[in-house]
């Protein structure tokens, strides 16, 4: 017989034989029968079976079951008198497919997320974390539907890069060489050049970009900054848009319609994960995300931005003046206080932003966008990118990379340049920001940061 999903069952199939699978997580033993919950999860909620004496080898049963076992149950589908349940399976059969000791650490009690992230290969099994992976699972769908839907073609970028997309130098080395050495010879490495993990699929979506038009890129990327704080990690997934014949103000209304796109689809389609996350993990989440799909992002320039936080008589740990990079109390204040709602800032002082952003005529500032959010701060940043040779050819210099590594992507402004525009939404954020989970370490089923490569 096909086993069933607990969330796939329906009112047509009260009264029909079924099978289900999962894994105990409570066993309530009467005198004469005995209430199991069991939990496949595909659902937040549970799943009551009842088995009785003449459930075959019933008392054998009963010594195997116990929390974190997991089993196969055959049996009628009923209503259920209880008031937590609107049904329930009446077994005919159960087989135990794996017994569970008594020193099972998720026994039914609550348990800290510090705790859970080290036990990563369990933790699945919890209703959070359930409930953040249902959401993980419905955000990305949601991402694929949105582009596909407006004609953006889904491409795959490399995870190995002779390029440093950001022009930061925080990138993992690939090699083959003993690097400890100081003499090693990367023309000898497996690539004859030193290779990295990549921190951005930009410049190679870019490409795709300057012969497809609309393409978008959804990938892992990697960062070597040694930061332990609840919103960065070591491997992270980015989502990367790319639009030719596009200008900062596409870019801008692609991201808002993007941001209430998700949103909307996860409020509709994961309702009771997101009614648990308003309960246990933010009170008002719901409302919050109810807000910003229905209302229109604020919109502000970086120098209208300075003088709002200049004013607003706040004491910040990090003093505010023209040309620093706003720091993520400044970036949730705007969002969170002064627009109370999401906003997005442009035309950043060139200085701060990378090499790739296009040069606005005042000399001073680049064509850049960042859309920051309540409660996370900067969740969306991007750029219309700089189509102009020369320019492009004076930044790479000015930020000290070598033009030899750039030949291919100066060529693309060589061989009929088109302006455009893109922007990189980091998917960890953005599940935080859904979810209303304080740490990024909680919305990644296997976190990687600094001393942290486990499972």
């Amino acid at each position: 017989m096909k086993r069933l999903k607990i969330k796939n069952i329906q009112p047509s199939d009260l009264g029909k034989t079924l099978t289900l699978c999962g894994w105990v997580r409570t066993v309530r033993e009467q005198k004469s029968f005995t209430f199991l919950e069991i939990n496949d999860g595909s659902t937040l909620s549970n799943f009551q079976i009842i088995l009785d004496a003449e459930t075959p080898h019933y008392a054998e049963l009963i010594r195997q079951l116990s929390t974190g076992a997991s089993l196969r149950a055959t049996g009628t589908l009923v209503e259920s008198p209880g008031s937590k349940q609107k049904w329930e399976m009446k077994a005919s059969a159960v087989q135990v497919l794996g017994t569970c000791p008594e020193d099972y650490p998720l026994q039914k009690k609550r348990h800290s997320f510090e705790f859970l992230r080290t036990i990563a290969h369990l933790r699945p099994r919890t209703n959070t974390q359930g409930a953040v992976m249902r959401v993980r699972n419905a955000l990305a769908f949601a991402t694929h539907l949105f582009f596909q839907e407006r004609g953006f073609l889904y491409i795959q970028t490399p995870v190995i890069t002779a390029s440093d997309c950001e022009g930061g130098g925080e990138q993992f080395l690939v090699t083959t060489l003993d690097v400890q050495k100081k003499t090693a010879d990367f023309s000898q490495d497996f690539f004859g050049k030193p290779a990295y993990l990549t921190v951005s699929g930009q410049l190679n979506a870019e490409t795709m970009a300057c012969a497809l038009s609309d393409v978008y890129t959804f990938g892992p990327t990697f960062r070597a900054e040694n930061s332990n704080t609840s919103r960065h990690l070591a491997e992270f997934w980015m989502i990367e848009p790319e639009m030719a014949f596009a200008d900062l103000n596409t870019d801008m209304d692609c991201a808002e319609d993007f941001l209430k796109y998700v949103t909307r689809y996860v409020l509709t389609h994961c309702t009771e994960d997101m009614e648990f996350f308003d309960a246990f993990i933010e009170k008002g989440l719901i409302e919050r995300l109810k807000h910003v799909a229905d209302s229109p992002f604020a919109r502000l320039t970086y120098t209208e931005a300075v003088d709002i936080l200049k004013k607003s008589n706040k004491s910040f740990e990090f003093p505010v003046e023209w040309g620093i990079d706003l720091q993520s109390e400044h970036e949730r204040y705007l969002a969170e206080e002064h627009c109370k709602k999401p906003v997005i800032l442009t035309n950043y002082p060139a200085k701060i932003k990378a090499f790739y952003m296009r040069a606005n005529d005042d000399g001073k500032t680049v064509a850049a966008m960042d859309v920051l959010v309540p409660k996370i701060g900067e969740l969306i940043g991007g750029s219309q990118r700089e189509e102009r040779l020369d320019l492009l050819e004076k930044k790479i210099v000015e930020f000290g990379l070598d033009p030899k590594d750039y030949w291919w992507y100066m060529q693309l402004r060589t061989y009929g340049t088109v302006p455009h525009a893109g922007f990189g939404a980091g998917f960890e954020r953005l599940v935080q920001y859904i979810t209303g989970m304080e740490n990024i370490r909680d919305v990644i089923p296997f976190p990687r940061f600094p001393g942290h490569a486990d499972f």
